[in-house]
């Protein structure tokens, strides 16, 4: 029983000298004139969260702030003894709203802040071919029958039968976006699977072009549907590059990381 409370002293005496050498380098750390310039300066390039918006029954996901982390930022920068903002070290600060915490919302839009628009392909042709052959970013509907591993194109599960099965799939493949685009069909199965919902802001069809045109804005997330013409998807990315949009993936344009 003496050994046990010696042994037990011993592991009490090296918990407490970890913690207190830790406490003692910290102390030592924040004295140093580089760790003070870190903590002088961080504060100008810090960025304040950016909180969703929710009206009703929709939400636009808002954005992660950014803190600098002083002591990842000061092994950074301890090779140059010298501050540079070049060398900090972010973490994402989550905001006080936030879409990870509101998937039963209806996302219809992202943030407009940003500058981004997304376009979803309903199906694979002539305008899929040319949107790949210029390396323009989309992402694709896919059930069963029409998914293709490793597919130029961002896919997002749009099965309903044999949801899960696709599901498994992306999972084992690592393409899972997690994101459902809505219809009467999946929304109660999406709902229950916790997945982003999304409704698209703009619907590209053969005879609504002007419709879309005087319609976009920053943020907007267009369906192109089956019927819609080659012609007027091309006339559609000239006014996306006029109006200075940058066209990403349905997943960046809703994630609220701070890049």
């Amino acid at each position: 029983m003496r050994k046990y409370y010696q042994y037990l002293g011993l592991a009490l005496i090296m918990v407490f000298s970890f913690y207190y050498t830790e406490k003692i380098a910290l102390l030592v750390l924040d004295k140093n004139p580089l760790m003070q310039s870190i903590y002088e300066q961080k504060g100008e390039f810090e960025v304040d969260y950016v909180n969703a918006v929710i009206e009703g029954d929709y939400i636009i996901p808002g954005i992660n702030g950014l803190e600098v982390n002083a002591r990842e930022s000061f092994y950074q920068m301890q090779d140059l003894e010298a501050f540079n903002h070049y060398y900090l070290v972010f973490e994402q600060v989550k905001p006080e709203v936030s879409l990870e915490d509101n998937k039963d919302k209806m996302i219809h839009q992202g943030n407009p802040k940003l500058k981004q628009v997304s376009i979803i392909l309903s199906h694979q042709g002539d305008i899929s071919e040319y949107l790949k052959a210029n390396q323009y970013q989309a992402s694709l509907l896919v059930d069963t029958s029409t998914y293709e591993k490793n597919s130029y194109f961002e896919v997002i599960n749009h099965e309903v039968k044999a949801f899960d099965a696709l599901e498994n799939t992306l999972n084992l493949n690592k393409e899972n976006t997690h994101i459902c685009v809505v219809n009467e069909d999946n929304y109660e199965l999406c709902f229950k699977k916790k997945n982003y919902l999304v409704e698209p802001t703009l619907y590209l069809t053969s005879t609504n072009y002007i419709d879309v045109k005087n319609n976009l804005e920053s943020g907007s997330i267009i369906l192109i549907d089956e019927t819609a013409k080659l012609s007027d998807v091309k006339l559609l990315l000239k006014e996306i590059k006029y109006k200075n949009y940058q066209i990403v993936y349905l997943s960046e344009l809703i994630s609220e990381e701070n890049v």
